[in-house]
């Protein structure tokens, strides 16, 4: 009896100090140096599965993000994430020979990123919109590491 009161008591816990999203998914569009799609999914009340799909330089980069957020500064339904992932991105290089790499070559990368970013989602619309930034690290094909990728993200939720 004691243990099943005990583990009661935990749960009950763990519910209520839990953080809980606004919504389950949020499909949408990113904006920056790079453009694309969004995708966020919420495993749970804190973590978050996203996949982006973004163009540049007349190529494309899938990525994979797991992350975690929190509230940020006691205000609702304003959060702050934090998280990492893998990226597979394929460039021509005719259009990056100014900034990297060569002419005439087109390049395959794969590596590993990084996110921080704040989102909110409104209450009166199915709307959230967030700003991150998400360094990256290629380590295979072009490597190096880039810290150009900040974007405003707006995607429709529920």
């Amino acid at each position: 009896m004691k243990k099943s009161l005990l583990i009661s008591a935990l749960l009950i816990v763990m519910v209520i100090s839990s953080h809980g999203q606004d919504y389950k998914t949020g499909i949408g569009f990113r904006g920056g140096l790079t453009n694309g799609l969004t995708v966020k999914h919420f495993l749970d009340g804190r973590n978050a599965l996203e996949g982006l799909l973004a163009t540049r330089w007349r190529g494309f980069e899938v990525t994979l993000l797991y992350e975690i957020h929190n509230p940020a500064f006691n205000v609702e339904r304003l959060n702050w994430y934090y998280g990492f992932g893998g990226h597979v991105g394929f460039w021509n290089g005719d259009y990056t020979y100014k900034y990297w790499g060569y002419e005439g070559t087109s390049y395959t990368v794969a590596g590993i990123d990084g996110v921080i970013g704040i989102e909110y989602n409104f209450s009166a619309v199915p709307i959230n919109i967030g700003l991150d930034w998400k360094p990256a690290l290629n380590l295979i094909g072009y490597s190096g590491f880039w810290g150009d990728n900040g974007a405003l993200s707006i995607r429709f939720i529920f």
